[in-house]
């Protein structure tokens, strides 16, 4: 790319050059709306429902329960909008450990609507405590609606999406699942998985900004977040992002193609830098259940809070590495990190999260680790 060393891949990562590949046809000749009934229209309308069948194809789904929107936002704010207005949900059951894109919308309903909002219990490992799940939901007197991510961006760790989805079908809840960091990540198969919902976005597996996919689980009926004319089957108004739409269905065959061979690189050079970083500077830690059940792509480390290392964000990037201190959506508001909030109360520590994709090495790893050392 750059003689920049990107690890934020969890915040955005590279496009692959075979995706934009894909896309070039319908950011110039094939320019037709797909609403549109002559050849130009009908070209595009082509591409739209055919990244639909791949993606759903891909998802073990069928074409019908996919979607597409401007992203895992959009995607998060329609399945919780809709299970509050369209299917009765009068009670919430969330984590404090959430994206903002479910945070604050589960937070405008419980202000706007009277839904009753209760937060599972987080363990000091960062898991979501399944027992306090279960009695959240023999408790629930209400139609209920939990919202729980697959994987968390911050410190990477992974939600059994099975057990929960069966807890709700046990007690007649519908369950929502922000799978952004997991969509091209992992091969997930929704036929066999108990959930209503799941979302996704392109941009987190090398393919382009401003498109995501909502799953709608076939039995779930709801109406549209964004009205006007009858796109997406009636379900999302507003004329069709042809390129970005081609882009993710590329984007995701190619991720899933090559998931055995990238994901085993990515993890090595996790592991590689977990351990450089513990060899070079024994005082850090490690936020999450870094090495059990957790993204391959995320490593969370906390440093000892010093006058150096209150800098070190500001000084890598100096130096031309990109890292985060949380989530890429409060990074620059100079909150800290929520999640870490939860789960590590030290307040003399400085949290980083580095993010892997298929294109870093572990000759970056190396210079990385050799700059931290230098800057504290």
């Amino acid at each position: 790319m750059n003689n920049r060393i990107y690890f934020d891949n969890a915040a955005t990562t590279y496009m692959d050059p075979k995706v934009l590949e894909a896309m070039m046809p319908y950011l110039t000749e094939r320019f037709g709306n797909p609403s549109s009934i002559y050849s130009y229209g009908r070209e595009t309308r082509l591409a739209v429902e055919n990244a639909r069948k791949t993606v759903a194809k891909l998802l073990n789904a069928h074409p019908a329960e996919i979607f597409f929107t401007s992203g895992g936002t959009e995607s998060d704010n329609t399945a919780i909008a809709a299970a509050v207005r369209d299917l009765g949900c009068k009670r919430i059951i969330s984590s404090a450990i959430e994206h903002h894109a479910v945070e604050h919308t589960i937070d405008f309903f419980k202000c706007s609507n009277d839904v009753e909002v209760d937060y599972v219990e987080v363990l000091p490992d960062g898991h979501i405590d399944m027992q306090h799940l279960e009695k959240l939901l023999q408790d629930a007197k209400e139609k209920t609606l939990v919202s729980l991510m697959h994987a968390n961006n911050e410190i990477g760790n992974l939600l059994d999406i099975d057990a929960v989805g069966n807890l709700c079908k046990k007690y007649n809840a519908y369950f929502h699942a922000d799978t952004v960091q997991t969509v091209g990540h992992y091969p997930l198969n929704l036929r066999a998985t108990p959930v209503h919902f799941i979302t996704g976005a392109a941009h987190k597996f090398h393919g382009p900004k401003g498109v995501g996919i909502l799953y709608i689980n076939e039995n779930v009926k709801i109406n549209p977040l964004i009205k006007g004319g009858s796109q997406e089957r009636n379900m999302r108004a507003g004329t069709e992002n042809i390129y970005g739409i081609v882009g993710f269905a590329k984007a995701l065959e190619i991720a899933m193609a090559d998931y055995e061979t990238d994901s085993k690189k990515i993890l090595g050079i996790k592991n590689y830098m977990a351990a450089q970083l513990k060899q070079h500077i024994p005082e850090i830690t490690f936020n999450g259940d870094t090495f059990g059940n957790s993204l391959y792509t995320v490593l969370n480390v906390s440093f000892p809070k010093t006058e150096r290392s209150e800098m070190i964000l500001f000084n890598l990037d100096i130096n031309n590495i990109c890292v985060s201190g949380g989530s890429a959506c409060t990074s620059g508001a100079n909150q800290g990190s929520h999640v870490i909030r939860v789960i590590n109360k030290n307040p003399n520590q400085i949290p980083i999260r580095f993010s892997f994709s298929k294109y870093n090495t572990h000759e970056e790893v190396d210079i990385v680790v050799q700059k931290l050392k230098e800057l504290l």
